[in-house]
């Protein structure tokens, strides 16, 4: 029997609490974590493999490359750059999985204001498989209104990225 990890989840952020969560996830053959790991931390291939990603900075220095505490900005789904902040990044290791969350936030009028953990979890499992999962808790009127929507843009954004993550790995490491 196979045990797999979860995203660790600051109390601030639990899962149910805020008024949008989602959960994706995809468990693939043939790839590695280390396969898949530099594609996301290094935010200058993002739009490479992910439409729905723009105008990522890097306000106090620092990037592409992400690590632990770095502040950046990006903008998706239509937002504004949001301000984010690094609060959780370890590279996988032999049994050990990778492990990345940042916070992001829009300011502004309470109808404006947003405030979200993503979290992503890459982890290597038996037989030649990696699990990629990605959850996001948001918080504010612009979270509630994604929810609120049929189909859900959050959740399929999010798999949209997963799938360009995996297709980005595999033409690395076959080429």
């Amino acid at each position: 029997m196979t045990t797999q990890n979860a995203i660790t989840w600051p109390d601030a952020y639990l899962p149910g609490t805020g008024d949008n969560f989602v959960s994706n996830e995809v468990i693939v053959k043939d790839l590695a974590a280390a396969d898949v790991w530099p594609l996301l931390v290094d935010t200058s291939v993002w739009e490479s493999y992910y439409d729905n990603v723009a105008d990522i900075a890097f306000p106090q220095g620092g990037g592409p490359e992400l690590k632990a505490e770095l502040d950046f900005s990006f903008g998706t789904f239509g937002f504004p750059p949001l301000d984010a902040h690094v609060v959780e990044l370890r590279a996988p290791g032999d049994g050990t999985p990778g492990r990345l969350s940042w916070t992001a936030k829009q300011d502004g009028t309470p109808d404006e204001r947003l405030n979200v953990l993503h979290a992503w979890l890459v982890e290597d499992l038996p037989g030649g498989r990696v699990r990629i999962l990605t959850q996001e808790s948001q918080f504010g009127k612009p979270a509630a209104e994604l929810a609120a929507r049929t189909p859900n843009p959050m959740l399929n954004g999010h798999q949209a990225w997963l799938d360009g993550l995996v297709s980005a790995a595999r033409r690395g490491r076959d080429s």
